[in-house]
């Protein structure tokens, strides 16, 4: 049974912005934030502090002795505790509610890049963490002095501006400390006829409601600051992503290469225990034939005829089955939609299918044999190994918002005994690199009993 599938996706309703809901609800968003946002910087300035004496103390140390043997561990030592304090200060960003920072790329090294040294020296060669050297040791304590001045001038003045009438009255006001006095007498038009203690109050309650209205946007504006700063530094860069890539890929190539390598020997070995030890006795049966027929003896040269034709026709059969295995011709001709109900349709067992005759646009020919290659080993290993009496073959092709089809989903699932596992040397670790040579996840689901479900989770290269 075949079934099409198809991804349809219901419109979405189109989230209001920020500025969308008003004044007050964005103001009210932002006083939200704000004591996470005091919080954070409060505790970053702390932090700061901790880290330029910690670092400038360590990394000075050891330049000083990179002349003997413990400066350059010094060295990394000093590179390592800075990305902990980096870890640290993007941790701390959380306390905003602002994007958090996403973490750098660490090691860039490709994967032959092993042994003591190589090790060692690693975060030397890492721009990362010279950078987050430098903002813990020059940039965090600078912009965090700044910021750490503003924070409590904002607080104690807004808080302490509101609630002056309360606290003041319990300050002991000595002879010409009464500064409300002075302000009334030096504007009377203004504050004729007040006391001193009534401008005071009268004062600081303006200067703190002007600093407690302010106080989001300014304590706001500080944190946006410090994130930036983190962004830049502490955070992700393009290349780090590149780096990434041309790690997997070199992995996935140590895993296809790999793979065709057990894929050869695996074929050399059938070849030479089946197709070929047939070819040998059929040469063997044809010598003794033209014995016979020399002999006169018909009878004994018809028998072994049969025998010979039997061994051609066992061998041929076996060259077939490792051909299909290979590049079946139905692949080539007609795609892999049509190849894989072919493989179910062969199978003793009772398959269902359900197979998108989309695959066949979206999934290049790379692809579509390695697919077709592990779907024809899993349902081998059913029929060899599993006990089960019917399966399940599904593909499901996974799209992004634009429709574009990005992966490929392919399962098979029997209702066998259960109990497979992943292990090396064996045929599903093949599997496995098989589907690491594509970027892809192979995933093995067999709990004793059963069900199995084997699946290849698989990126699509587009084709034109």
């Amino acid at each position: 049974m075949t079934t099409m599938t198809t991804d349809s996706a219901a419109p979405r309703p189109i989230a209001a912005r920020p500025a969308d809901l008003g004044f007050w609800h964005s103001y009210g968003r932002a006083w939200a934030r704000t004591p996470g946002s005091a919080l954070y910087l409060l505790a970053v300035f702390v932090l700061a502090m901790v880290s330029v004496s910690v670092l400038a103390s360590l990394f000075w140390t050891g330049v000083g002795l990179l002349i003997v043997v413990i400066g350059l561990p010094l060295v990394v030592l000093t590179l390592l505790i800075a990305r902990g304090f980096g870890v640290a200060d993007r941790f701390l960003l959380l306390l905003t509610g602002l994007p958090e920072v996403t973490e750098p790329e660490w090691n860039r090294d490709t994967p032959d890049a092993t042994g003591f040294w190589m090790t060692l020296t690693r975060p030397l060669r890492n721009a990362h963490y010279w950078v987050y050297l430098a903002h813990g040791m020059i940039v965090s304590p600078i912009i965090s002095t700044i910021s750490f001045a503003l924070t409590t001038v904002w607080l104690s003045v807004g808080l302490g501006g509101l609630t002056y009438w309360f606290w003041g009255a319990f300050i002991p006001r000595g002879e010409g400390g009464d500064w409300g006095q002075y302000v009334a007498d030096a504007v009377p038009w203004l504050f004729g006829g007040w006391s001193g203690w009534a401008v005071e109050v009268t004062l600081y309650l303006i200067a703190g409601i002007v600093f407690t209205i302010t106080m989001p946007w300014v304590l706001g504006g500080l944190a946006r600051g410090h994130h930036g700063v983190a962004k830049g530094m502490l955070g992700r860069w393009s290349s780090d992503t590149l780096a990434a890539e041309v790690r997997a890929e070199a992995a996935a190539r140590g895993a296809a290469v790999h793979a065709e390598d057990v894929a050869l020997r695996r074929l050399e070995r059938d070849i030479h225990d089946g197709p070929q030890q047939r070819l040998v006795r059929l040469q063997m049966d044809l010598a003794a034939l033209e014995r016979r027929a020399e002999a006169g003896d018909t009878d004994a040269a018809a028998e072994l005829a049969r025998e010979a034709r039997g061994h051609a026709k066992a061998a041929l059969d076996d060259l077939r089955a490792l051909s299909s295995g290979v590049a079946p011709p139905l692949l080539q001709d007609r795609g892999l939609a049509a190849a894989l109900d072919a493989l179910a349709t062969g199978s003793p067992l009772w398959v269902q299918t359900e197979v998108d005759p989309a695959i066949d646009r979206v999934v290049s020919q790379e692809a579509a044999r390695t697919v077709y290659f592990v779907v024809a080993e899993l349902m081998t290993n059913v029929v060899k190994h599993s006990g089960a009496t019917g399966a399940t073959l599904r593909t499901a092709l996974r799209r992004n918002a634009a429709g574009t089809a990005t992966h490929l989903d392919v399962w098979v699932v029997d209702n066998g005994r259960g109990g497979a596992v992943v292990t090396s040397g064996h045929g599903l670790e093949g599997l496995r690199e098989r589907v690491a040579g594509l970027r892809g996840e192979f995933t093995v689901t067999s709990p004793v009993g059963g069900p199995t479900s084997v699946g290849a989770h698989i990126p699509l290269v587009a084709v034109p």
